[in-house]
C-alpha cells in the first residue's frame, strides 16, 4: 500500500542520511537502480513520474516501471511499481522505456516496449511494443491481452534497435500515432512512424527521420515528439547525449531545420517531456552516475532524475530550457548578496558553503576572457568543481577533473556553445545538491555533472577570473530544503 511505501521511504532516507553523495532535493527511489523517466503526465490534479527501475538491486537489470506522484513537481510519493517484467510471450526480459497518455474515454494507458527472450536474436532479445491500462486512477495497471500491438520491426527494414515508443493523437480523424527508436543499418539514428485508429492495430508509415550515422549516431533510443511554439521537436537520445531537432510538422512529414544538444553533458540522457497546466511543457531526463559500478553497489543505489526543466522555442528554431519556478519555493536560508570586480588572474572565496545550494549570478567577462564560478571546493582548492563560460570561445561548461580524489570517481570537462549578445551579461543558475550539479544560462543553454568529492570540507565557493578581467553584478545564494523531510511528518 501507499502507506507502506511512505514508511519504506522513510527507512531509506535515515539509511542513507550519512551518505555524502545522496542528493537531497532531485528525485530518486528509496533504493537501488534508476535509469530513464518514463511516461510523466499530469492526471487528475497529479503529476505522474514513472521511471526504470531494477527494485532488487543498485545496477541495471531485471527492469520495471517505478512510480512516483507530486502535487507540486518538488515532493514525492511512492506509489506502486506499475509494470514487472512478468508476461511470456511479451515482456518477460523487461518493460523498457515508452509514454503515457489518456485515452479518448479518460483512462490513462502507457505505451512500452517489452523484452523477450530470443536466442536467434543479437543480444538474446526480441523487443515489441505493447500498451497497459489504469482504471483506478493510475494506481494499479492491466496489460493488454493483445499484446504486443506491434511484434517487431517492418518487414524488409534492417534495423539496429526498435524500442521506447511515444504515443499522441491528433488530425481531424482522431488518429493515434507512435513514434518508435531505431536505427537503419548503414544510414543511422532513426525515428519510426506508426498509425492507428484504435491502439491495437498499428499500420507503419514510414521513417519520421534518419539521421547521419558519423554525425547522429546508429541508433536513436527513447524519442520524444511534440509541438512547442511555432515548431515541432524531436528529441532522441544518441553517441550518448540528448539531442533535439526542430522544424516542420504536417501531413505526417517531419521537416527539420535547427538542431543541438538538449544539456551539453553525457551526464544527462534518456529525457521525456510532457504537457502541464498552463501549457509548459516540462522535461525529465536521466542523470547518470559517474563512479565505478562498485561504487554505486556500495551505495545501495544508483541515478537521479534531473530538475523539472521548461522548454521553450527560441526564433531561430534553437530549443531553451530553464528551471522550472516552483523550485524557488525549496530555497531556505539566504546567503548575503554581493557584487564584486575580479582582476585578471584574480580568485576569491566568496561567503557561500553548503553541499545543497542555489547559487544565481550576472557576470560581465572581460573581452576574451574566462569566468569561473566553483563549487564544491576545499579550503585548500585540492577538490573543487569549475563552472565556466569562455567569453573567447564562447562556451558555458562544467570541469570535474579536479572534483575528486577518489579513484572510483569519472571526471572530464563538459561544454558546448553559448553566444552572448554584445554588452549583455551572463546569468547564470547553478544547483548544488550533493553528487549533482545542473548548471543553466541565460534560459537558454544547460549542462550537468555528477561529482564526488571525498573530502567533508569541500562546500566552499570561489570566483575566477582568468585572462582578463570580469565584473560580478550579482551573485547570491540559497540553502535548499531537503525534498524528504516532510516525509516522516504526514
Amino acid at each position: 500500500t501507499i502507506d507502506q511505501l511512505r514508511e519504506q521511504r522513510i527507512d531509506a532516507e535515515e539509511r542513507f542520511a550519512s551518505d555524502p553523495h545522496r542528493p537531497r532535493y532531485h528525485f530518486l527511489p528509496p533504493a537501488n537502480w534508476l535509469n530513464d523517466p518514463n511516461g510523466p503526465i499530469w492526471f487528475d490534479g497529479r503529476y505522474h513520474l514513472f521511471y526504470q527501475h531494477n527494485p532488487a538491486e543498485a545496477k541495471w537489470g531485471d527492469i520495471h516501471w517505478g512510480h512516483a506522484v507530486s502535487a507540486d513537481l518538488l515532493h514525492w510519493e511512492d506509489w506502486p511499481i506499475a509494470l514487472a517484467p512478468r508476461t511470456d510471450g511479451v515482456d518477460e526480459m523487461g518493460c523498457f522505456t515508452g509514454s503515457a497518455f489518456v485515452q479518448a474515454d479518460g483512462a490513462p494507458t502507457i505505451a512500452y516496449t517489452g523484452i523477450t527472450s530470443a536466442p536467434d536474436m543479437p543480444g538474446g532479445r526480441r523487443e515489441n511494443q505493447s500498451l497497459a491500462v489504469s482504471r483506478d486512477g493510475m494506481l494499479t495497471w492491466e496489460k493488454l491481452p493483445q499484446n504486443p500491438v506491434i511484434a517487431a520491426p517492418p518487414e524488409g527494414l534492417r534495423v539496429t534497435g526498435f524500442r521506447d515508443p511515444t504515443v499522441w493523437r491528433e488530425g481531424a480523424d482522431g488518429s493515434w500515432y507512435m513514434a518508435i527508436g531505431s536505427g537503419i543499418e548503414g544510414q543511422g539514428g532513426a525515428v519510426l512512424l506508426y498509425r492507428s485508429s484504435d491502439l491495437l492495430d498499428w499500420e507503419y508509415l514510414h521513417p519520421l527521420m534518419v539521421g547521419d550515422a558519423e554525425r547522429h549516431g546508429a541508433m536513436w533510443e527513447c524519442p520524444d515528439f511534440f509541438p512547442l511554439g511555432e515548431r515541432q521537436v524531436l528529441l532522441v537520445s544518441t553517441l550518448g547525449r540528448e539531442m533535439y531537432l526542430s522544424g516542420g510538422w504536417s501531413d505526417e512529414q517531419f521537416a527539420t531545420g535547427a538542431e543541438g544538444w538538449v544539456d551539453y553533458s553525457p551526464r544527462f540522457y534518456a529525457a521525456k517531456s510532457f504537457q502541464c497546466p498552463h501549457g509548459r511543457r516540462i522535461l525529465w531526463g536521466w542523470l547518470r552516475e559517474g563512479r565505478s559500478q562498485q561504487a554505486q553497489l556500495d551505495a545501495g543505489w544508483s541515478g537521479v532524475i534531473s530538475l523539472p526543466r521548461v522548454l521553450t522555442m527560441l526564433p531561430d528554431g534553437t530549443l531553451a530550457c530553464e528551471p522550472a519556478e516552483e523550485l524557488e519555493r525549496l530555497r531556505a536560508e539566504a546567503f548575503a548578496p554581493a557584487s564584486l570586480d575580479l582582476r585578471p588572474g584574480e580568485e576569491r572565496a566568496v561567503e557561500i558553503q553548503g553541499d545543497c545550494l542555489e547559487i544565481g549570478a550576472e557576470v560581465t567577462p572581460a573581452r576574451g576572457g574566462r569566468f569561473s564560478l566553483s563549487v564544491r571546493c576545499s579550503p585548500d582548492g585540492e577538490e573543487r568543481t569549475e563552472v565556466f563560460f569562455d567569453a573567447h570561445e564562447e562556451s558555458l561548461g562544467i570541469d570535474t577533473t579536479r572534483s575528486s580524489l577518489s579513484p572510483e570517481a569519472e571526471t572530464r570537462e563538459s561544454a558546448g556553445p553559448l553566444r552572448l549578445a554584445p554588452g549583455k551579461p551572463l546569468r547564470l543558475r547553478v544547483f548544488v545538491d550533493r553528487s549533482v550539479i545542473e548548471v543553466f544560462a541565460d534560459g537558454r543553454a544547460a549542462v550537468t555533472e555528477r561529482i564526488y568529492p571525498s573530502r567533508p570540507d569541500s562546500v566552499g565557493v570561489r570566483v575566477t577570473a582568468v585572462g582578463n578581467g570580469a565584473t560580478v553584478q550579482r551573485l547570491e545564494a540559497w540553502r535548499m530544503r531537503d525534498i524528504w523531510r516532510h516525509t516522516g511528518t504526514r
